[in-house]
């Protein structure tokens, strides 16, 4: 069993309040979520409203086919108009 995990430090220009970065995070978690069925949660910076730190985890039987999913969600991730991937971040265990 292998357990993976990716965060990322986002900016999120053109954001003017917390309300509306909550919008932005929240449609990009509700979409990681419902396409690859994995953990997803903003972890940090949650009263920035210009960033963002967003985590994924996925519980999986060989590191081959988490790392597979883990790269996906990247691509999603990187792909999300609204937000910049300042850093990225990738750990198994």
């Amino acid at each position: 069993m292998v357990v993976g995990m990716m965060r990322w430090d986002l900016a999120l220009p053109g954001v003017d309040s917390l309300k509306e970065k909550r919008m932005v995070v929240r449609s990009l978690k509700d979409r990681i979520r419902h396409r690859f069925k994995v953990s997803v949660a903003e972890t940090a910076l949650q009263d920035q409203r210009t960033r963002a730190q967003i985590a994924v985890a996925i519980v999986a039987s060989d590191g081959t086919h988490a790392d597979r999913v883990l790269a996906r969600v990247d691509r999603l991730v990187a792909q999300e108009s609204r937000a910049l991937v300042l850093g990225r971040h990738r750990e198994f265990y």
